[in-house]
């Protein structure tokens, strides 16, 4: 028994929506008792954590903790991105009565996993085949924009947090140009992640409608998506504009991260919406870089289809 408890683990993903939770075991592969809260029910990241674990009543007490979190991690103090939430790391380890907790950018958590992941796991997005220990970007549009980037090391691979998510978006035309002016009339900067996350969607459907003489008060994004599945003009353009800047921003990203061993596309959104996207100009625009087209089209992209990959790169941070 004493062996059990200091091996048995929490694991949490935590974004600016849900926050995801399981249970990790020696000699066990799968996430166990996996739940996920909404967060907007709970005060903070303590309370949804003591939540999950009277709900699921493990009979021995998790000491060590894994904890991935949509934000950046600089410190002891943590502040969300796109939540109200903060915590100390320290004090949480103290409430959560563990004897280590590790807390890394859900994006780091991500990548970690890519390597583990099986063919059934993912789906191909057109390309080659991928260059062994070329750096491999990851990237996911979900409450926000997440970006890493995996290194080959002599030790295996290194995943390197980023804010990507946050570099100024580009227009690739005029129609573009009106919906990111309009963007930059409301936020002033429009980031990728104002235009490429599910607030994202909300923001190009009130532009694309408002340019278009319809304004609107703003949809969920749910709710843009289930137009666009029913025929709604406006919601298509929206939702095709969307996977087209995806495009842009993706090919970019794997420009800039010279990723040729890869591009890893992860989050609520790609997947849930995998018909549309597939069928979409993501690819073209992902490659419709001028000089170097060649060059992008030789990179492979995969969308993540496994329901948490996150914990299976905690996993390996339990120890």
């Amino acid at each position: 028994m004493m062996q059990e408890q200091t091996t048995t683990g929490l694991i949490a993903d935590i974004g600016g929506t849900n926050a995801r939770f399981s249970l990790v075991s020696p000699g066990v592969a799968e996430a166990q008792s996996p739940l996920v809260l909404a967060c907007g029910d709970y005060p903070g990241l303590a309370e949804a954590a003591e939540a999950y674990l009277e709900a699921v009543a493990p009979p021995v007490r998790p000491r060590h903790g894994a904890f991935a979190i949509a934000s950046p991690v600089l410190g002891d103090q943590i502040a969300f991105t796109n939540s109200n939430w903060s915590f100390s790391i320290s004090a949480l380890r103290d409430r959560l009565e563990l004897e280590r907790l590790e807390v890394v950018n859900d994006f780091t958590a991500v990548a970690l996993s890519v390597p583990l992941l099986a063919d059934e796991d993912k789906v191909a997005v057109g390309g080659g085949v991928p260059t062994f220990g070329a750096p491999i970007a990851i990237l996911g549009p979900g409450t926000g924009l997440g970006v890493a980037t995996l290194m080959a090391a002599k030790t295996g691979w290194r995943p390197i947090p980023t804010e990507g998510g946050h570099a100024t978006m580009a227009a690739v035309d005029e129609k573009e140009a009106s919906v990111l002016a309009w963007l930059r009339g409301r936020f002033g900067h429009v980031s990728a992640e104002r235009v490429l996350s599910g607030p994202g969607l909300t923001n190009l459907h009130q532009a694309i409608s408002d340019l278009a003489g319809r304004p609107t008060s703003g949809l969920a994004p749910h709710e843009v998506s289930k137009l666009a599945l029913e025929g709604d003009a406006l919601a298509i353009e929206t939702q095709d504009m969307f996977f087209s800047m995806l495009g842009t921003f993706t090919g970019n990203l794997a420009l800039l991260s010279g990723a040729r061993g890869g591009v890893v596309i992860a989050g609520g959104i790609v997947p849930h919406l995998l018909d549309a996207f597939l069928a979409s100009a993501f690819r073209r625009r992902f490659e419709d870089k001028g000089r170097f087209r060649s060059y992008l089209e030789a990179i492979p992209v995969h969308v993540i289809t496994h329901r948490y990959p996150a914990f299976i790169g905690l996993r390996g941070l339990i120890g």
